[in-house]
């Protein structure tokens, strides 16, 4: 069983940048490949990125690549989401979730899920 708790949510004005941090529980964080995903109330949840269980890889949605970069502290149990030229449709609840198999950008192949942390970029 793995417990994570997303942090690092706030307000924040277009152009700015927040990071966003997901801490897990238990000891094997390290085995896990962990993804950012994002929601909408009224939409559909969104992938926005993941990372491989060493961090050596990574991958991004379109539509923030280039802007988020994602990373992992093994040795903390934490990864990390640092958001930076936010945009208004950036706001979301940003979940992070934890896989022991797959490294994907679909909600379903992942095991466990955080609780969210508001993110809202004003214009």
């Amino acid at each position: 069983q793995v417990q994570l708790v997303e942090s690092g949510g706030g307000l924040v004005q277009a152009g700015g940048s927040l990071r966003l941090s997901c801490t897990a529980s238990g000891r094997t964080f390290s085995s896990y490949n962990m993804g950012w995903f994002r929601q909408v109330p009224g939409k559909e949840r969104e992938f926005v990125s993941a990372i491989s269980w060493s961090g050596a890889r990574t991958f991004y949605a379109d539509s923030v690549k280039g802007r988020f970069t994602i990373s992992r502290d093994n040795a903390k149990n934490t990864v990390y989401l640092q958001m930076n030229s936010l945009k208004p449709e950036d706001t979301a609840v940003y979940y992070c979730a934890a896989s022991r198999v797959r490294l994907g950008k679909y909600g379903y192949e992942y095991d466990y899920w955080g609780q969210g942390t508001q993110v809202t970029v004003s214009s």
